[in-house]
């Protein structure tokens, strides 16, 4: 699914409304340039995760994972200063994976191998100071079925779509 996101607004409201429908061991993988937004996706969907500090919730770019509490584990990835697949996976990034968290993983398309197979992946790409163009890819059953339910909470039906 393809759509304009069209303010800060809008890209709080994505993320709060996808945090209420996922589930223990979701992946999601956000991918695009500096600036695109996902840090503050990232923060909007601890909030629909219940995190009581959302001060807390910024770039592990140095320290790699922040792990948040919330109704589930958030661990929040950066990979932009990984050169090496071996260096994220040295981050135990598959015992993140089995858990009973949700991994939000910022820069995934540098290391889209070592994920799991079944995944949500967010393309953010940036077309003004405050417009992005999103393409969001469910990959598996499970994850069709999130972001049917993900859709249905929050109001699309004003965003341009290209679908």
């Amino acid at each position: 699914m393809k759509f304009i996101v069209p303010n800060l607004e809008t890209t709080l409201a994505l993320g709060k409304s996808l945090g209420p429908v996922l589930f223990p061991g979701a992946v999601i993988a956000l991918i695009g340039p500096l600036g695109a937004g996902k840090t503050t996706f990232t923060r909007a969907v601890a909030e629909g995760l219940g995190v009581q500090n959302l001060a807390a919730v910024n770039s592990p770019t140095f320290t790699l994972i922040h792990e948040y509490p919330a109704r589930l584990p958030i661990y929040h990835f950066d990979a932009y200063r990984l050169a090496t697949a071996d260096q994220f996976e040295g981050l135990g990034i598959q015992e993140y994976f089995a858990g009973d968290g949700v991994c939000l993983i910022e820069w995934a398309d540098k290391f889209l191998e070592t994920l799991p197979m079944d995944r949500l992946e967010i393309h953010i790409e940036r077309l003004s100071e405050t417009e992005r163009r999103w393409d969001v890819i469910a990959v598996g059953g499970q994850y069709e079925e999130l972001l049917t339910r993900w859709l249905n909470e929050v109001p699309l039906s004003g965003l341009p779509r290209f679908d």
